[in-house]
């Protein structure tokens, strides 16, 4: 398979939005609606806001299903970008309205603030997605305090494998920071979904 092939299910997905099969959403809604609504969550910091987000990101994708490009990754990259673009829209609006309401704070820290909550939002996709080897590497490491040794026997593997993994992890998950999604702005050049 051409590495900028999308998987067999994203092609099938995307056909059977175009035709308007609303089992087709049903499925999407109940593979990334977790997703979906924890990145948003990440990004607002509030349930209701997270719930409306959610809801914006399928009915764009239900009215859109053609702006999905193959090209661009796959679809679960896609629905996070929109989702994260969607969030950080609404924070930026939700700020600058309380900004011009009380006065207090500036520009500057409403950037940093929807800076910070781009990259928290980045680091949760990148964990979610990334390969379940590294993943689990990861999560020995962090949340149960593992040394590469440690992890490489509870992992059944190498050590020099398991060295590897969470390097490559740590790697990954550090582009959180100096990469964030593409663009800030909704899609559709300020058309919320």
């Amino acid at each position: 398979m051409a590495k900028d092939t999308p998987p067999r299910w994203d092609r099938r997905m995307q056909q059977r939005l175009a035709r308007g099969e609303a089992a087709a959403l049903g499925e999407l809604y109940d593979r990334f609606a977790a997703l979906v609504h924890s990145l948003a969550h990440r990004v607002l910091d509030d349930d209701a806001a997270a719930d409306q987000i959610t809801r914006e990101v399928f009915g764009y994708i239900w009215e859109n299903p053609d702006a999905y490009d193959p090209r661009q990754g796959n679809m679960r990259a896609w629905v996070a970008r929109l989702t994260q673009r969607q969030a950080v829209h609404r924070l930026r609006l939700a700020e600058a309205t309380a900004y011009a309401e009380t006065g207090v704070g500036s520009a500057e820290e409403l950037e940093q603030k929807v800076h910070r909550a781009s990259v928290a939002a980045r680091a949760d996709y990148i964990v979610t997605s990334m390969p379940a080897p590294l993943r689990a590497a990861l999560e020995l490491a962090y949340f149960q305090r593992r040394d590469y040794r440690q992890t490489a026997v509870d992992l059944g593997v190498t050590e020099d494998e398991a060295r590897r993994r969470l390097r490559l992890g740590l790697q990954l998950l550090s582009t959180a920071h100096t990469r964030p999604f593409e663009g800030t702005s909704p899609p559709g050049q300020g058309r919320t979904p």
